[in-house]
């Protein structure tokens, strides 16, 4: 007989008196046996006594971001399966049982709740677009469809927790473990899950565009940390097309006059050309570093065990058909 999975549950919170214990109680209903663990991360309100009478343990990170609780719970729990959800009551809890059970019958070590408005208002203005974008962007550098991947509702298995090195800060941990686990190859479903509006009394600390930024720069951040040869190929691609536009012209006068009088072209040309080899030397030596740190990383994951295997196919629901029995691996 298969030992009982222990199952954590991570909510960061930041003011969300409003919404925290309806949360706590949907976990505890839907996952009979979960630990709750809410992170009172600085708020001023009564967030902390709201999921303590709903029966949630409370801790109080006082590093302001939700990079920093989420660094903070992998750290502090031990468990076969961890649950990271939102205090904010936008997920549906109900979900969380389809997610659990899909990460497990894999096993895998990392399930995304791919988000479905099940009310027309629950995407504020500019945030579906932006996310579509970053998406597109990791797609596009990693060759791994990502569906969603500024979602906040995750399972993971114990050996991405403890071999995730979680150094975001704020809102942009949900791109930190999209990139994680699509460059580490992890094995990772999706399941589609209900997204509505936030709780009546609370509001949104996203700043679509400041937010926006952030993530866009942790991204290139981590784009240039793991695949750096895809970064610095570019830049060096742009000063070779560029030293060749501008010198071009210069070795055609050389060859016809034998003379060059426009001596500062041609050394702006010549200076772009060892710059655009610099770049591309400086890859291939990133690109060595970044295969070791890979390979070092792939030996301390295999370290630790596998998710407990339920031994069957679990019901999972493909991202765009909330309510169907069926689960969609990643590619």
């Amino acid at each position: 007989m298969l030992p009982t999975p222990r199952i954590v549950a991570v909510v960061p919170c930041h003011n969300e008196e409003a919404a925290i214990a309806k949360v706590v109680t949907d976990l505890h209903a839907a996952v009979p046996g979960i630990e709750v663990h809410v992170y009172d991360n600085c708020s001023t309100d009564g967030t902390a006594e709201a999921a303590r009478r709903a029966g949630a343990h409370v801790r109080r990170e006082e590093e302001k971001g939700k990079g920093n609780v989420v660094r903070r719970a992998f750290a502090d729990l031990d468990a076969d399966v961890y649950l990271l959800i939102d205090g904010d009551d936008t997920y549906d809890v109900a979900d969380a049982p389809v997610m659990i059970e899909t990460l497990l019958s894999g096993p895998y070590d990392h399930v995304l709740g791919v988000r479905r408005q099940v009310t027309s208002t629950a995407y504020r203005s500019g945030h579906e677009s932006g996310n579509r974008f970053f998406n597109g962007l990791v797609t596009f550098a990693f060759r791994r469809k990502v569906s969603d991947m500024l979602s906040g509702y995750r399972v993971f298995s114990r050996r991405f927790v403890k071999s995730f090195p979680a150094l975001s800060r704020e809102f942009e941990i949900e791109t930190e473990l999209t990139v994680h686990a699509v460059n580490a190859r992890v094995p990772q479903a999706e399941v589609a899950v209900g997204f509505r509006d936030r709780a009546a009394g609370s509001e949104s600390k996203l700043r679509t565009y400041h937010d926006g930024f952030r993530i866009l720069g942790i991204f290139g951040q981590l784009l240039f940390h793991e695949r750096p040869f895809l970064v610095t190929g570019a830049v060096s691609l742009a000063l070779f097309l560029l030293g060749l536009v501008l010198g071009l012209p210069v070795i055609a006068e050389f060859a016809g006059t034998g003379l060059v009088p426009r001596f500062p072209t041609a050394f702006l040309a010549a200076s772009l050309m060892v710059l655009a080899g610099v770049f591309l030397l400086m890859g291939v030596l990133l690109s060595g570093q970044a295969k070791i740190r890979r390979e070092t990383s792939r030996l301390f994951y295999l370290r630790l065990p596998a998710p407990p295997w339920s031994g069957g196919d679990g019901p999972g629901r493909r991202a765009g058909d909330h309510g169907a029995d069926h689960r969609r691996q990643v590619p």
